[in-house]
């Protein structure tokens, strides 16, 4: 007996393996790491908050961008990043970092949202929205609209153009920043772009087979279930996940803003990133879909300095730029 369930394991193991080897096959060589062997899909959800404080570093701000600590009605934290030579009015975005709606602070975006100020020439407010599963749907989503409302209401004291906001967020917080632009819609408060980075948009991926390999790293299948879980509190894929939870369940996408999506072709959200573009191209918006070959979920912040993931990051610059910068 147990000769055979050593040779089971074996099996288990060594099939594993195989699968891990040939999903880093299809990674641009450029973008492998060891830290692709890390995987959060077995971490128990009661030590998120030792785990959020160890995760808790902040990347480097680019020189002559400043950042102010804000609270904006409705006790939310953000940040405003400017550079002191803007000359108003400008656009500005509104950033909602990533982290499966578990995870996760505007900090690890200093550097990201610092670039955004430096080479779009427009300020970035990054929210700090509450979390899952403490604080799970509609929260989070109601920081984000509450920030982007102060955002409008207070565009002449920052120097913005109320008409040139761009709402923009990576991985949960592009699902946020689609969420936050389909309430902003619905309630007569439209924004001028949406900005997503392979933004995590439904809950339905969450039970549907994996086609090609993809989503081996980084966040898989199984984080991916558990989040959404905890997020909507209750069955990821029910019938009765709200739109605003996962923005991809919305039926008429008619009259939202032109958008930009980026995403990576090994990516677990590469399909339905695809497809939501596709659905608002259908309902006569404005799209640029950008696939990043090789690239997994979150390799720009992961390998920043590889000259793929620097052309990506700079495509949502231009993005950006071309939609309000200056």
């Amino acid at each position: 007996m147990k000769k055979l369930l050593a040779a089971v394991l074996a099996l288990v193991v060594g099939t594993w393996l195989l699968g891990m080897v040939r999903a880093l096959g299809r990674v641009a060589p450029e973008l492998r790491s060891p830290r692709l062997a890390i995987s959060f899909g077995w971490v128990p959800l009661g030590v998120l908050p030792t785990l959020r404080e160890r995760m808790r570093r902040d990347t480097e701000l680019l020189p002559g961008v400043t950042v102010t600590e804000r609270t904006v009605p409705g006790d939310v934290p953000v940040l405003v990043y400017d550079d002191e030579s803007r000359s108003g009015p400008t656009g500005a975005l509104l950033w909602i970092h990533g982290g499966g709606h578990l995870l996760g602070h505007p900090g690890m975006d200093h550097d990201l949202c610092s670039r955004f100020v430096r080479e779009a020439g427009v300020p970035v407010v990054s929210v700090d929205y509450r979390l899952a599963p403490e604080d799970p749907f509609p929260a989070d989503l109601d920081d984000c609209f509450a920030a982007l409302c102060w955002l409008q209401d207070h565009a002449a004291e920052l120097g913005v153009d109320p008409d040139r906001i761009v709402v923009g967020g990576a991985s949960a917080g592009g699902g946020l920043a689609a969420a936050t632009v389909h309430r902003a819609h619905d309630e007569g408060r439209p924004v001028a772009f949406a900005l997503l980075e392979y933004p995590m948009l439904d809950d339905r991926t969450a039970l549907a087979p994996v086609p090609g390999g993809r989503g081996r790293f980084v966040w898989d299948a199984r984080m991916n279930k558990r989040a959404w879980t905890a997020y909507v509190g209750g069955p990821a894929g029910a019938p009765g996940v709200p739109d605003g939870a996962a923005p991809a369940r919305r039926r008429d996408l008619a009259g939202l803003p032109p958008t930009w999506i980026g995403v990576g072709d090994q990516d677990l959200f590469h399909d339905e990133d695809v497809s939501y573009a596709g659905r608002l191209r259908a309902s006569g918006v404005p799209v640029e879909l950008h696939v990043e070959p090789g690239m997994y979920h979150g390799a720009d912040a992961n390998v920043p300095d590889a000259a793929s993931m620097r052309a990506f990051r700079g495509r949502m610059v231009t993005a950006l730029r071309d939609a309000v910068g200056t």
